[in-house]
């Protein structure tokens, strides 16, 4: 018999004829995965808008309010011999984890990103001290789980390589060379992503072209510049796949990032990444990235280079080994285990 696991999140999940959906794929693939192993019992907030991709967890509940999904938390505490994991800091989970404390619990954190980061792109000066305070008590009484060692800030933990990598990512890619610049963007189109300051720069330059996939509703309509091109958010893998090939450079204008999933993507598909020097520690021993400045000579400077040496740089990026979601379900099951 599975052994129990509750997952809580913060981010939105809408119902639609019975099912259940969510924008963050790692939301819908990490507990399908964990699913394997145990008895995934997804809690999440109630979206009042439609989502993209579907959740194929049956005991999926969302709620309207901290107060009944509180409630919920504590029946769930009442489950003998189950594990409880919260993903990421905000203060919907910050009062779970405090609350899993009272009733005699010690939840797993899993911290995907960098909280002080993106607390800061969005509420500005003080928004690392408001995640300061949720992080060290949420640090102190629970097991945490990080994709990256500086995410932790000194606090014990384990670590971990997310992906959502297969056999069908990896993929012989298609091959091509570089006339104008076709630059794409995977991701939400919010502040801390950084592609508001991306389509800035690159307004009224007529070589350079941006797809962006990742529109929810009414928020294509921030960005209107004829070289962009923005599309719904996409969850069909072999039409997503598709976009990568189609374009020649990746861009990743994040202001803050914990381990993105489509930097891995891009690379899969070995196509080359620009980020921007706020997140160069990204890169790792990854080749096929490249980290320029946030002004328009220095952007320019790093395409010319990459066009110049397309070829020589798609060669040097199959020697990348990228982690699989099959190696990165299997630690994660094993890192739940060991947590008592």
């Amino acid at each position: 018999m599975k052994k129990k696991l509750f997952i809580f999140s913060n981010e939105s999940i809408s119902v639609e004829d019975g099912k259940f959906y969510c924008d963050n794929l790692d939301l819908k693939s990490t507990p399908e995965g964990l699913n394997k192993k145990f008895e995934v019992n997804l809690l999440g907030r109630k979206s009042i808008k439609k989502r993209s991709h579907e959740i194929k967890i049956k005991r999926t509940k969302v709620f309207n309010n901290i107060f009944s999904y509180l409630s919920e938390v504590k029946s769930a505490s009442k489950n003998k011999d189950c594990k409880f994991l919260i993903i990421s800091i905000s203060p919907y989970t910050f009062l779970i984890s405090i609350f899993l404390k009272i009733l005699g619990q010690k939840p797993i954190v899993y911290l995907r990103s960098d909280g002080y980061g993106e607390y800061k792109a969005i509420l500005g000066k003080i928004g690392p001290l408001i995640y300061h305070f949720m992080f060290s008590i949420t640090g102190a009484i629970s097991n945490l789980i990080s994709c990256r060692d500086y995410i932790l800030r000194g606090k014990k933990g384990k670590l971990i390589s997310p992906s959502q990598l297969d056999s069908v990512w990896l993929r012989q890619p298609k091959n091509i060379e570089i006339k104008n610049f076709k630059l794409l963007y995977v991701g939400r189109i919010r502040v801390e992503k950084g592609i508001f300051a991306l389509s800035e720069l690159i307004r009224n330059k007529r070589d350079i072209s941006l797809t962006i996939i990742g529109a929810e509703k009414g928020s294509s309509n921030k960005i209107n510049q004829s070289n962009i091109k923005i599309l719904p958010t996409q969850s069909n893998k072999t039409k997503l796949i598709k976009h990568y090939d189609d374009n020649n450079i990746f861009v990743l204008p994040s202001f803050t990032e914990g381990h993105p999933m489509v930097l891995l993507e891009a690379l899969a598909r070995r196509r080359p990444v620009v980020i921007f020097d706020d997140i160069k520690y990204v890169i790792g021993d990854k080749k096929g990235i490249f980290v320029t400045k946030r002004n328009f000579l220095s952007f320019l400077g790093t395409l010319n280079n990459i066009k110049k040496n397309y070829k020589k740089i798609q060669k040097d990026m199959k020697k990348n080994k990228l982690p699989t979601n099959k190696e990165f379900i299997e630690k994660f099951i094993k890192l739940i285990d060991d947590f008592n």
